[in-house]
């Protein structure tokens, strides 16, 4: 069934459908990013959830263009800023401009007072300018000169990054990962979708096509509709299992903190909500468990601990 055009919005301004937001949103992405709706899915299912994404893969693979494509999905204020190694704080967070005139400064807010904040290759600026982001991201308010500035609701940062290119790049450390509620990993179109790619329009072109089908409002309601899903107590001893299993095993040197478990949480609620349910089952905690938990969990060897989630999951029993 087709989605309302723009003006019949206002009929889910007041209660949004869950299915039909995820089925608008998803078809509206689809446009741009072909064969890929578990990546989709993660993405909404961390945007509802009120939290913020970092797109990590190889270049070419549609991060900036995927990132594009969710901001333009809706009717928001959007702002991207490239990363680069020369930029500064104030770049992001705005400054005082002084006026010869009467002698006054005047603030100038940053890019980052908007709702959605495209963080492109974030991994380019330096630790100083990535640490701007984080009183942003993890209390929404930033503070500029001494004063602090309520940042606009929603706020959401998208972030992406190459992880193979190391040449005039700086690590985000493991405070910033944190900040990400989900990281996504694209990955190479299958073959048949890549040919669809090739003989197709350009993923540029398509990206225009994209039309906003949710609204500031209606993000806000769903984000506030989250947080009354129901974890009762055999999900959260289910949590509490895997997130003691991933700092117990030998390999690890940082396992899971109670900020990264209660991350985890908030995404299977928002799956959970997007699924129709006021409650959260453990196959929604599965679900989310490598968006949510691979980046905050890092391995004495180094290396994706992708496989090292998988492997802690299947060795605890899951509540019945």
């Amino acid at each position: 069934m087709p989605f309302p055009l723009a003006a019949d919005m206002a009929l889910l301004a007041l209660t949004p459908q869950p299915r039909d937001i995820l089925s608008a949103l998803q078809a509206e992405l689809g446009k741009v990013i072909l064969g890929k709706p578990d990546v989709i899915r993660d993405l909404l299912t961390a945007l509802i959830g009120g939290g913020h994404i970092l797109m990590e893969d190889v270049p070419g693979v549609g991060k900036t263009t995927l990132a594009k494509a969710l901001a333009r999905a809706f009717d928001a204020e959007f702002k991207r800023v490239q990363f680069t190694p020369d930029l500064l704080p104030s770049d992001i967070l705005g400054s005082s401009v002084y006026s010869p005139r009467d002698g006054t400064f005047t603030f100038k807010p940053g890019p980052i007072f908007a709702n959605i904040l495209l963080a492109d290759e974030i991994n380019r600026a330096s630790p100083r300018t990535q640490s701007s982001l984080l009183e942003a991201m993890s209390e929404r308010q930033a503070s500029i000169e001494g004063t602090t500035h309520p940042l606009p609701a929603p706020f959401l940062v998208i972030a992406t990054q190459n992880p193979i290119e190391f040449h005039g790049t700086y690590p985000l450390p493991e405070a910033a990962l944190d900040r990400f509620l989900a990281r996504a990993e694209i990955g190479y179109p299958e073959a048949a979708h890549e040919r669809a790619l090739y003989t197709g329009r350009d993923a540029e072109a398509a990206l225009t096509e994209v039309r906003p089908v949710m609204t500031r409002s209606q993000l806000i309601e769903a984000q506030a509709a989250v947080t009354g899903v129901l974890v009762r107590e055999p999900v959260a001893d289910y949590v509490l299992r895997v997130v003691a299993a991933t700092r117990e095993h030998p390999s690890v040197a940082l396992g899971a903190s109670p900020r990264a478990a209660l991350a985890w949480i908030r995404a299977a609620k928002a799956r959970a909500w997007l699924h129709g349910r006021d409650y959260a089952l453990p196959d929604d905690l599965k679900t989310m468990a490598q968006p949510v938990l691979a980046h905050r969990v890092f391995l004495q060897t180094g290396g994706n601990a992708a496989g090292f989630v998988d492997e802690v999951l299947s060795g605890v029993a899951v509540p019945l």
